[in-house]
């Protein structure tokens, strides 16, 4: 069974990225379902009390990005992982084509609102890096329906670098304000892909999954692949890593996002709010009432 290095995953040197060097498919972390089934369970248990201490030393919260193309397992990554988390310090955002009065504001406006508070786990599901990627990749959303200045959309190249600095400062700010990020990509193969799609079609169950505008952005494959492969190398820093993790194997994707999530908790620099010496005396006297009750 394949070990499990963090390192496999992280992009620590941007500048040499290359998702064509990256696998869609690896060996997996469990030696069959019910191995799959216990090593998820004790890491959806131990993020349980990891966040718990989150929570309660309220000083830092906890941003995690979730970025794919279609069917690569967003949304039930974030269920199996996730689901044992304490609902009370977890908020999940799903971002979808924005509104009109999204698009009255600055890119990064929906996303900040939604952003977890001190003692929370925020996870976006897609994020403001949309906007460097269906929008790179379909830049007519950029000139005829983002109301920016036509000045400012002449040179197409100098849009995508002023954004990709925006999103670095914006996520620099957030670190220096107790905000830890960590960004995934699921990288699925184009033929798992069309697996998935063809069993949302075949499944009754899963047809309100499928729509023909996934089969046209689906054309759009190469021009997505570069654009991932830039905003990565643009914007993965070692204060706001990306992860790019093999999706073909949806048990394998929860598994490493569970492990690098308990990880990156585990080394937060946090505790649990200490006592002082009078309400050490409190709790006793409260302890002793309660025992002569």
């Amino acid at each position: 069974m394949k070990k499990f290095k963090i390192s496999d995953y992280k992009i620590s040197k941007p500048s040499s990225f290359k998702i064509k060097n990256r696998k869609t498919s690896i060996q997996p972390f469990y030696d069959d379902i019910k191995d799959y089934k216990k090593k998820l369970e004790d890491l959806k248990e131990e993020n349980f009390d990891l966040q718990n201490k989150l929570y309660a030393h309220d000083r830092f919260s906890l941003l995690l990005v979730f970025q794919a193309m279609d069917a690569a397992g967003k949304d039930s990554t974030i269920k199996h992982v996730f689901s044992g988390m304490n609902p009370i310090g977890v908020k999940v955002s799903s971002f979808k084509k924005p509104s009109d009065r999204e698009l009255d504001h600055d890119f990064l406006w929906r996303t900040t609102r939604k952003l977890p508070r001190r003692g929370e786990v925020g996870i976006f599901n897609r994020s403001y890096y949309e906007e460097v990627l269906i929008v790179k990749v379909r830049n007519e959303i950029l000139t005829k329906h983002q109301k920016l200045p036509k000045h400012l959309t002449k040179n197409l190249s100098s849009v995508w670098k002023s954004r990709y600095k925006s999103i670095k400062d914006y996520e620099d700010h957030l670190q220096r304000n107790g905000t830890h990020i960590l960004k995934f990509f699921l990288n699925i193969s184009k033929d798992e892909q069309k697996e998935r799609f063809l069993r949302r079609i075949n499944v009754p169950s899963k047809n309100w999954k499928f729509s023909a505008a996934d089969i046209e952005e689906r054309k759009l494959w190469p021009k997505y692949m570069k654009a991932y492969e830039d905003a990565i190398k643009a914007t993965s820093t070692p204060r706001a890593p990306w992860f790019v993790i093999p999706a073909d194997d949806k048990k394998n994707i929860r598994l490493i996002v569970a492990k690098i999530v308990n990880t990156y908790l585990k080394n937060m620099p946090m505790h649990y709010p200490r006592v002082s010496k009078e309400e050490k005396e409190k709790l006793r006297a409260s302890k002793a009432l309660l025992l002569k009750d």
